[in-house]
């Protein structure tokens, strides 16, 4: 299990390793990677057991978690945010005997509910029609707080987008994950915990956004489709934000950098998953 702190949330962190070093029927390999913070120096310390990594500089979110995967071993990789818990003792027996009986799953995503009963953001079940949060069913994104995967799935999409350091790279470690010829399922019938915070947005953020919605297009999509990805979301957030001129003053400031800076490795995704991913239900232009 990979968790990624930057050491803000001590109590929140604790919670979250006691959470999976708690799980029954299984054996847990614990690294807490120190994104700009080193763990070592935690107060309280990190239980006996959990190893650590300490990034001299905030790499990013997706980088930091990258970093923690070399240090820890097993067939199957858990990623966990440092303010995201387990409150079932079972929930990584259940996620790998799901994994273990379904080979065609490369990713898993449980449900996400607030510990004190608040009222779930529709945004963390990654799917247009909401529905049900119990529901389970195939996805092109995932909530990145708490994410399961098989080792040899996760080393064959080449792993978190280091480039983008924050927003997007849940998308594109889907989308590769259906271009393994595996699926990105939400498993409604697994829960994980995590506190509904206030979803306050920044200029920072939305420049972001925009920046790596291209990237994510530049780096994953077939030349031809690129412009349509783009597209369509560039209509949506100026629909969306179209009474918020900062924010599209800051959204088109990031649209601009994703054109002109450099997104890393190229990786285009093949016709065939496009056409896997259109019939599971959403094409790679929306």
């Amino acid at each position: 299990m990979v968790v990624l702190t930057m050491g803000k949330r001590p109590e929140d962190l604790a919670r979250g390793i006691r959470s999976v070093l708690d799980q029954a029927d299984v054996v847990v390999d614990v690294v807490c990677v120190g994104n700009g913070w080193d763990p070592a120096t935690a107060d309280p310390a990190l239980p006996d057991g959990v190893k650590t990594v300490h990034l001299p500089e905030n790499l990013g979110i997706p980088a930091g978690r990258n970093r923690g995967v070399p240090e820890v071993g097993g067939d199957v990789l858990f990623f966990l945010d440092d303010d995201a818990f387990l409150p079932d003792a079972r929930f990584l027996a259940h996620g790998c005997r799901m994994l273990a009986e379904r080979p065609e799953l490369g990713l898993v995503q449980p449900r996400v509910v607030d510990p004190t009963g608040e009222v779930s953001p529709r945004r963390w079940i990654p799917r247009i029609r909401k529905g049900d949060p119990a529901h389970s069913s195939p996805v092109f994104s995932c909530w990145e707080g708490a994410v399961l995967m098989p080792r040899a799935v996760f080393d064959a999409t080449g792993g978190w987008a280091d480039p983008f350091f924050y927003a997007h790279e849940g998308i594109e470690l889907a989308w590769r994950v259906w271009d393994t010829g595996h699926v990105a399922w939400y498993a409604g019938d697994l829960e994980a915990g995590h506190p509904v915070i206030d979803p306050a947005r920044h200029a920072y953020y939305y420049r972001l956004n925009a920046r790596n919605r291209v990237w994510l297009a530049r780096r994953n999509l077939p030349a031809v489709l690129v412009p349509l990805y783009v597209g369509s979301w560039t209509a949506i957030q100026v629909l969306r934000w179209v009474r918020n001129p900062s924010a599209l003053r800051a959204w088109f400031g990031g649209w601009r950098a994703g054109w002109r800076e450099h997104p890393g490795e190229r990786r285009p995704i093949s016709w065939r998953t496009v056409w896997r991913m259109t019939v599971a239900g959403r094409p790679p232009i929306v």
